[in-house]
């Protein structure tokens, strides 16, 4: 049996901001646990072929990072040229499949979900197979333990037999009152969002339900390049797909839908309150993580997100305080899901906090600023092992490094030279230069610049090893 699992790999990152943001969206982050939610992801279904990953260009190295840290080696990345929802995304890896082997299974999963039953979740996709061999539409419901308003709901069928069950119809967001009445009732779930099906099967469903959608991405797949290992999906005909979920595009339209009841622990994590249920806690319900003390509080979460951050709560009650470096979030815990209102009110202020993550990840490794001045900045660089920057200089910046972890082979114009720890280098305005790291352990250096013009896009790019554009950033 063929079974890939095809991991959906976007989010804007506002729900739980600051940790999440767009540039670095919670399913990186190790909310709960030492893996984060993507490598859970992954790690969950290793018994199952090699997965298929749909991201986003800027997501792309940290995709491939953190899938080589637990020693998984994708089948594909494909990276879409914009976000247009899951629909498209789900098509283009149906169809790349389906090139393949029309009769592959799929696992389609959210790759920012919580399921700690590795081994149970399993089971119940293998319980699936036999469904989605036979032509059918498998969506995976949980089974609620509360009456959730932020989740949509699956109705089964009550009368039919067996652990895989026709769906009845898709329930929207529900309010306090009818989530009550569904749970009491026992036939609905919670819609994980997680389906199983053939290649053949969905493409068909397209054909079926939403065919405007079929040609432009299928030529965005036929049209496809690869980029150092990647797939990018073609750009002119993917903008021309529609933007809509796979729920409203064919899930909802479809007669052919069963129900796989997953009994296990759940959750999306969709909010801070969500990431308190799931976090441990002590006797008085408080979740700690980093470095935060909790003086009498109770039934809150209190994380300190940077290592020279001290986090203290005295007297608080049902509260969630999240500091890091250049944010802090303090909120009732029953607000979780006004979130989101911060996010729109920092971006109408035009912060750069709004959808910036302070580490700035690269394909060589990341970096941060430390301090900006009007014609200053300092940074820390992380450079992997073997890893290098560009050849390139600036026009309007000159650049002082000093190494503090390992050694650095450091060329500027014509001459190359090792630097090791506690020692420094010029780099003039103007000159050629790259910063490259060859030990085996991550190198580390400060950066200072200085000048008039200190952005990003202030580089001229020679050589480059991850094929990055003039101007692009790092």
């Amino acid at each position: 049996m063929t079974l890939t699992p095809v991991l959906l790999c976007g989010g804007s990152g506002t729900r739980l901001w600051p940790l999440s943001r767009k540039s670095y969206p919670k399913q990186f982050v190790p909310l709960v646990g030492e893996q984060t939610l993507f490598q859970a992801s992954a790690s969950r279904l290793g018994d199952f072929d090699a997965p298929l990953v749909v991201t986003g260009s800027d997501f792309r190295f940290i995709v491939t990072e953190q899938l080589a840290e637990i020693g998984i080696d994708p089948g594909a990345i494909m990276i879409e040229p914009e976000g247009r929802n899951t629909a498209p995304a789900v098509l283009a890896a149906a169809l790349y499949l389906h090139a393949r082997d029309p009769d592959a299974l799929m696992l389609v999963c959210p790759s920012d979900h919580l399921i700690p039953d590795d081994a149970g979740f399993r089971e119940t996709v293998m319980a699936a197979c036999a469904a989605a061999h036979a032509g059918r539409i498998v969506t995976f419901g949980i089974t609620p333990t509360y009456p959730e308003t932020g989740y949509g709901y699956l109705e089964m069928d009550s009368t039919a037999e067996g652990d895989i069950v026709p769906l009845v119809r898709f329930v929207e967001k529900p309010d306090a009152a009818t989530a009550e009445q569904m749970l009491g009732a026992g036939t609905y779930l919670w819609n994980a969002g997680i389906f199983l099906f053939r290649a053949s099967t969905m493409v068909e469903a397209f054909k079926t339900h939403c065919a405007d959608m079929i040609a432009p991405v299928q030529e965005a797949v036929t049209q496809a390049q690869v980029d150092l290992g990647f797939l990018r999906l073609a750009p002119e005909p993917w903008a021309r797909a529609e933007n809509i979920s796979i729920d409203y595009a064919v899930m909802e339209r479809a007669d052919n839908l069963s129900v796989a009841p997953y009994r296990g622990p759940w959750s999306d994590l969709g909010g801070w309150d969500a990431v308190w249920r799931e976090s441990t806690r002590d006797e008085s319900g408080v979740a700690l993580s980093g470095n935060a003390t909790s003086i009498d509080c109770h039934n809150s979460l209190l994380r300190s997100e940077s290592d020279g951050m001290e986090l203290v709560g005295i007297g608080l009650d049902n509260i969630v305080a999240i500091a890091m470096n250049d944010a802090v979030l303090v909120a009732d815990a029953r607000r979780g899901q006004d979130v989101k209102l911060a996010v729109q009110a920092l971006k109408e202020r035009g912060a750069t906090q709004a959808e910036q993550f302070p580490k700035d990840h690269r394909p060589w490794g990341w970096f941060e600023s430390l301090a900006i001045g009007t014609r200053f900045q300092v940074k820390r660089i992380v450079v992997h092992p073997g890893a290098a920057l560009s050849l390139q200089s600036h026009h309007h910046r000159a650049e002082h490094w000093i190494v503090v972890e390992g050694t650095a082979k450091v060329t500027i114009d014509e001459r190359t030279q090792l630097v090791s720890e506690n020692q420094s280098v010029y780099i003039p305005l103007g000159a050629v230069h790259r910063m490259e790291n060859p030990g085996k352990v991550p190198m580390v250096l400060i950066e200072v610049q200085t000048g008039a013009y200190l952005g990003e896009d202030d580089i001229i790019r020679y050589e480059d090893v991850y094929a990055r554009g003039q101007g692009a950033k790092g």
